[in-house]
């Protein structure tokens, strides 16, 4: 494994996103014994599954299942792995693949960081934690977080105040202010597009106020709240500290709506409202948990069972469209929606604590640049229903939530639909030369 700037200039396959989709295809893809690229945009690898608490219907660790994923990855022998990376273009041609990459600075060498910390003990600066969604605080330099590959210092410059303390702490001269960004350039026979997906903003819906309160907060703030190693160790709301004992979740806060451009369902937000609601039940056993909802869709394998585990244990679920959320006195939150079970009048009813089911859309670079096409949501479009992991473009392929909303399960196997189609189609086509050691070929700045 190599977390180096300089990779080879060539590869049997590119995996562009190191989370689940990306590092499962990429697995696959070297235990054939292909050597395999995987490009990561942020400072580690594992996707936005490394900061979930559990995952559904199982109920088991995230971490326990992604850290292994990631380890794995970082020192299989077959693998290279590129973070802090974007792909500015994917060109096809002759049945190889230009990948044009730029290895964004992070102000610190990796061959010389050892991970050691000093930097970020010393460093005086904090700022909203972005692993933590912003609910913990994060040094101006420091390792993204504590299970993160690679294990190296980045400093963020827009906090930096240059006082020299990381400096001066630092035992190696790996911290360097003046890195620029490093423009590279790889070839591959086979690309895997594995770019993942973002939540639509909350202030899509500007009746629900998320700009006018802490307490109503998005899945992913939730999930470090409930996580054991979160920013407060423990369940708090975020305005005050106080431990919430009346939480609500909307769901369908930011899917199924065609007002703000995201008409499909995003097929996760039912079952992990659900899973967060049950673990919060573990975790604050006094508490009211209720869900509003329009349809729950509990559609794989053990769903259906797991929803009602949660009516069991007493979670309140009510069928209505949430309409409007005003703050009220004391922080807490006014909760208007049209009661359907109850002849469709409409309620208000108190909570100290809203999450808003975001609904999944497509990550914003994922198109023409990766030479893939998007279908009418954005997502990656795949022209054979027969061969799910093609993209229409020889020797590109697509993997994971990339192609469309999914859960993990089916995340994972797409990935491996994906590098097994790699892999026949590396099979098929004449091999490239021998991957030559040493520096890539720049990229043209013109």
């Amino acid at each position: 494994m190599s977390t180096s700037a300089s990779p080879r200039t060539s590869y049997d396959a590119v995996v562009i996103g190191g989370g689940i989709a990306g590092l499962q295809a990429a697995l696959d893809l070297a235990d054939q014994d292909y050597d395999v690229l995987v490009v990561e945009r942020s400072d580690s690898i594992g996707g936005k599954m490394i900061s979930l608490s559990k995952v559904f219907p199982t109920l088991d660790c995230s971490s326990c299942i992604t850290t292994p994923k990631m380890s794995a990855a970082a020192h299989h022998p077959r693998i290279e792995i590129l973070t802090s990376t974007t792909v500015e273009a994917v060109e096809p041609q002759d049945g190889i693949n230009r990948v044009r990459l730029v290895k964004q600075p992070t102000y610190v060498d990796n061959h010389l960081c050892i991970g050691c910390r000093l930097c970020e003990y010393a460093c005086p600066v904090e700022y909203p934690d972005p692993f933590e969604e912003g609910l913990g605080a994060q040094r101006a330099i420091a390792v993204p977080f504590t299970n993160a590959i690679p294990q190296k210092a980045v400093l963020n410059p827009d906090y930096c105040i240059t006082c020299g303390a990381c400096i001066r702490a630092c035992p190696t001269d790996a911290v360097v202010f003046d890195q620029q960004p490093e423009p590279l350039t790889v070839e591959a026979r086979a690309v895997v597009v594995a770019t993942g997906f973002q939540l639509n903003s909350t202030r899509l819906k500007p009746q629900y106020n998320a700009h006018r309160s802490k307490n109503i907060i998005t899945p992913l703030q939730l999930e470090r709240l409930l996580a054991p190693h979160g920013p407060f160790g423990r369940v708090l709301r975020p305005s005050d500290g106080k431990v919430p004992d009346n939480i609500a979740f909307v769901l369908c806060a930011g899917s199924r709506d065609q007002s703000i451009g995201v008409p499909y369902c995003s097929r996760v937000c039912c079952m992990y409202s659900i899973k967060q609601a049950m673990l919060l039940s573990g975790a604050l056993p006094l508490a009211d948990l209720t869900l509003y909802y329009m349809d729950i869709r509990a559609f794989g394998k053990g769903y259906e069972q797991f929803y009602q585990n949660a009516k069991a244990m007493g979670i309140n679920f009510v069928k209505g469209k949430v309409a409007r959320i005003e703050p009220a006195e004391d922080d807490n939150l006014r909760v208007r929606f049209e009661d359907e079970e109850n002849g469709g009048r409409v309620v208000e009813a108190t909570h100290d604590l809203v999450v808003l089911a975001q609904g999944i859309i497509p990550q914003p670079d994922t198109g023409d640049q990766l030479a893939v096409a998007r279908n009418a949501d954005g997502f990656v479009r795949r022209p054979d229903g027969a061969r799910p992991a093609w993209t229409g473009t020889p020797g590109v392929f697509v993997a994971g939530v990339a192609a469309g909303p999914k859960d993990i399960v089916d995340t994972i196997v797409e990935a491996g639909a994906a590098a097994m189609e790699a892999s026949r189609y590396l099979a098929q086509t004449p091999a490239a030369a021998p991957a030559a050691a040493g520096q890539p070929e720049p990229v043209s700045q013109s």
